[in-house]
């Protein structure tokens, strides 16, 4: 949504940003799960260990995220 249908519509506002932010968190947990399958299918550990750090960062995030956007509604 671009900014000017954000502001006509009143959509855009703290709810909507963590919102979007735990969206796009969990989306790319997904992405980071097929990440790990092809490093561990190409017997890459090092890459292995690398997304699944990203993946615990991540995991991280989206709890804080949560735990912000329920203080808040």
């Amino acid at each position: 949504m671009s900014s000017s249908a954000e502001q006509a519509m009143g959509t855009r506002d703290k709810h909507y940003d963590m919102v979007s932010v735990l969206y796009h968190v969990l989306q790319e947990g997904d992405t980071v799960d097929r990440y790990i399958r092809d490093a561990k299918d190409s017997g890459d550990e090092e890459l292995v260990e690398f997304f699944n750090q990203v993946q615990k960062q991540d995991r991280e995030r989206a709890a804080r995220a949560k735990q912000l956007l329920k203080a808040r509604l």
